[in-house]
């Protein structure tokens, strides 16, 4: 299973806004971006003018890093977006959010999508009744997602949950915290995705 391995604060500082990829810590004052607004790096601070193909790739590497996806899993995803009815940069987002560990994310089990990730490896979740292990497993809807009951122990899902009040849960999914579960009730949509991304910069840069 191949993942990003480095420090999360610097793809932060890179991209130029916050990508909430170590939970909590990215509500505080200790936060990458509220310290050094800037780019990592010797020249971080330079100006520097940004091509159309600058900024259709940094859009790519932020929605990859957000999703917490390395290149050749997300250009799969963008080919099968191509190939679905409807609008790509739609489908490429609808892929993303439909996978099971950004699912978890969402409803509040995790702080970050990445530890979302380690709990689905590690067998915490059930999907309509079934152990699933797979953090890419597409949720459909009707789906139900509970977390097993021998889990339900673990101080940082518990704390995860008594704060997700602050994020919010999108329309789309419900969550009943007292039962640890939670339902995809209706389709993804567009207006669901409250982060500032643009797929349509992704969709031009690889159609070229």
């Amino acid at each position: 299973m191949a993942r990003y391995t480095g420090a999360c604060c610097r793809l932060c500082r890179r991209e130029n806004m916050e990508l909430f990829l170590k939970g909590e810590r990215c509500f505080t004052d200790k936060c990458a971006i509220k310290r050094r607004n800037y780019p990592p790096g010797q020249h971080g601070q330079a100006r520097t003018k940004v091509s159309s193909y600058g900024t259709q790739l940094r859009e790519k590497q932020k929605v990859r890093r957000i999703y917490g996806i390395l290149e050749k899993q997300f250009r799969g995803y963008f080919e099968k977006a191509d190939r679905m009815k409807g609008v790509t940069g739609e489908n490429l987002l609808s892929l993303l959010e439909r996978r099971l560990d950004n699912i978890v994310y969402r409803l509040g089990f995790a702080s970050s999508r990445s530890e979302a990730r380690i709990l689905v490896r590690h067998c915490h979740f059930t999907v309509n009744g079934r152990k699933v292990n797979i953090p890419s497993y597409q949720v459909k809807v009707n789906d139900v997602i509970e977390l097993r009951e021998k889990s339900r122990t673990v101080n940082s899902i518990n704390e995860s949950l008594e704060a997700v009040a602050r994020r919010g849960i999108p329309a789309w999914l419900e969550l009943d915290k007292d039962a640890y579960r939670g339902l995809v009730k209706a389709n993804f949509a567009r207006e669901d995705v409250t982060t500032p991304i643009q797929e349509q910069l992704i969709v031009e840069l690889y159609s070229k």
